[in-house]
């Protein structure tokens, strides 16, 4: 397993839509597993693979809070097939755009139809944390960010923060000599 690099705002690889996985090999069992160590490390509850700049429809998750114990989930090619009427607030956060936390309104719970690290037809009706997570990762694999559930103000000063930060981190561009005539 190895720990892989997150990608951030206003990186544009984060708008990319995911191409579904076609192929359960080795390549994939490493990249999940990949997946899972780098989503622990940050500490997150979950990642989605455009986050480590791979656009496949992969998410890992895990939304075991304080002494629980870990119960990943590795959800392939998801689809949300079914979300409640009934509306849910919690203040959301993500790998790609750190430090910043908003308060979203997502359904409570959602029915998602994915398949499992072996290939396997799956279907999870969660709710609570685990609800938001599913939404917020499924998000990523269409090119979203949470913030796009933002005002559009709010939405503003989020990129323009994330894209000066950037211009400041970026290295200077090499002055070319001076020719004399």
């Amino acid at each position: 397993m190895a720990i892989r690099p997150i990608i951030t705002l206003p990186d544009p690889r984060l708008r990319l839509v995911s191409e579904p996985v076609t192929t359960f090999d080795g390549e994939l069992q490493q990249l999940l597993d990949d997946m899972l160590e780098t989503m622990y490390e940050a500490p997150g509850v979950g990642l989605a693979a455009i986050q480590i700049a791979v656009a496949k429809r992969i998410v890992v998750a895990d939304a075991a809070r304080g002494d629980e114990p870990k119960n990943p989930l590795f959800v392939i090619n998801p689809q949300i097939v079914w979300a409640s009427e009934e509306l849910f607030v919690y203040q959301e956060g993500c790998l790609s755009v750190p430090d910043y936390y908003e308060d979203v309104q997502r359904p409570a719970r959602v029915r998602v139809r994915y398949l499992d690290r072996a290939g396997a037809a799956q279907e999870i009706e969660a709710d609570g944390l685990l609800a938001t997570v599913l939404q917020h990762e499924i998000d990523h694999l269409e090119g979203g960010l949470f913030i796009d559930h933002l005002s559009r103000l709010k939405r503003d000063r989020v990129v323009k923060k994330f894209a000066k930060a950037a211009a400041r981190s970026a290295p200077a561009a090499p002055v070319a000599d001076k020719i004399e005539a």
